[in-house]
């Protein structure tokens, strides 16, 4: 799926906002646009901040 066909524009934003606060909290430096210059580990581990942080929502609303 490409940037493109994203149904809801404001969806695509929230994300990019959501991907740059996880990033920066595991300490990786992603920049706007392409990050192709970044390691697996550090894309690993934006990836997985991200996950967690739905997850500890997830949860938090169930109660």
């Amino acid at each position: 799926m490409s940037k493109s066909s994203v149904v809801v524009p404001e969806a695509r934003e929230a994300l990019d906002r959501f991907k740059m606060e996880a990033a920066s909290e595991v300490g990786v430096n992603l920049k706007q646009g392409y990050n192709g210059d970044l390691t697996s580990r550090q894309a690993g581990s934006v990836g997985g901040q991200m996950v967690k942080r739905m997850i500890e929502n997830y949860e938090k609303n169930m109660k």
